[in-house]
């Protein structure tokens, strides 16, 4: 696979956490320790660089990625999966910000076209509002920490980036974040519910098939990528999220929603088709 691949298979798989969050019975910190727990292990046993060559980068690294997977948790127990999935999109705004600044990796005529489709994509979810409803129950706070999730699920990609150009592990970070995500979420959890068999199976394929295995995709991608594009790449979740969320809990997106996915879905196919164009006829002359 190539290392755009990858980040779309990632994308895929994350993009069925809003689905599954809902379906969990659990409390969200409660499904946000056990999920981080078997994340972790999951990235131990796929990844041996995640075992080796920790240093404090890989710590701090860590600290974003666990804001990023406890505010993804709240955020899809109190509002609706496309809000929660859609605003933590907005994150390649602040990469294309930060980048510059933090990596020295400028944007390019085609990272600011694309931008700019999935921009109008993202701008037609704000002209609807999401009601409270049994899946989501609190709509405005869950769009606030959605909110506050871009910004640091941007700075988690911006720091695996940093690691990378480091000779560093990203897994390690990943570890490094599910561990401290883990240890903040079972301490607030308690005290933990039983929970039913099917509650169960639903944590398991979060920590291990929702989120450990996309690491490992993202852990192979990253340092063959630029910050920006993995932050446009990734973007496929959210068009998948919503459809996940309504097949499973009746939760229908509605006509902006609709409109805005295929705007953010055209834009990455088109990418995408152009970079392959791109790279062929980057063979073809050499």
């Amino acid at each position: 696979m190539s290392p755009r691949s990858k980040i779309i298979a990632a994308a895929v798989l994350f993009s069925s956490g809003g689905a599954a969050i809902k379906f969990c019975s659990f409390g969200a910190w409660q499904l946000a320790a056990f999920r981080a727990a078997l994340a972790m292990l999951t990235i131990l046993v796929l990844l041996p660089e995640a075992r080796r060559a920790w240093s404090w980068r890989t710590v701090v690294v860590g600290f974003s990625y666990a804001a990023t997977t406890l505010l993804y948790v709240q955020a899809n127990k109190h509002t609706t999966a496309a809000s929660a999935i859609f605003l933590q999109s907005t994150s390649p705004l602040f990469i294309l910000l930060l980048a510059p600044v933090l990596l020295g990796e400028h944007a390019t005529r085609r990272d600011i076209g694309q931008m700019a489709v999935m921009g109008a994509g993202l701008g037609l979810f704000l002209l609807g509002h999401d009601r409270a409803s049994t899946t989501a129950p609190n709509p405005v706070l869950g769009n606030v920490l959605a909110a506050i999730c871009a910004v640091a699920w941007s700075f988690t990609v911006i720091g695996y980036r940093w690691l990378a150009a480091r000779g560093q592990s990203v897994a390690a970070a990943a570890v490094s974040g599910n561990l401290t995500a883990g240890a903040i979420a079972f301490v607030v959890a308690q005290p933990l519910a039983a929970g039913r068999p099917a509650d169960w199976a639903v944590v398991v394929f979060l920590g291990a098939c929702q989120l450990g295995i996309p690491y490992l995709f993202l852990a192979r991608a990253v340092p063959r990528v630029r910050a920006l594009e993995v932050g446009l790449f990734l973007l496929i979740e959210p068009v998948l999220n919503p459809i996940w969320a309504w097949l499973v809990h009746g939760e229908t997106p509605g006509p902006a929603t609709l409109a805005g996915g295929a705007l953010i879905l055209g834009a990455t196919a088109g990418r995408m088709l152009l970079d392959v164009r791109k790279t062929a006829g980057d063979t073809v002359v050499a």
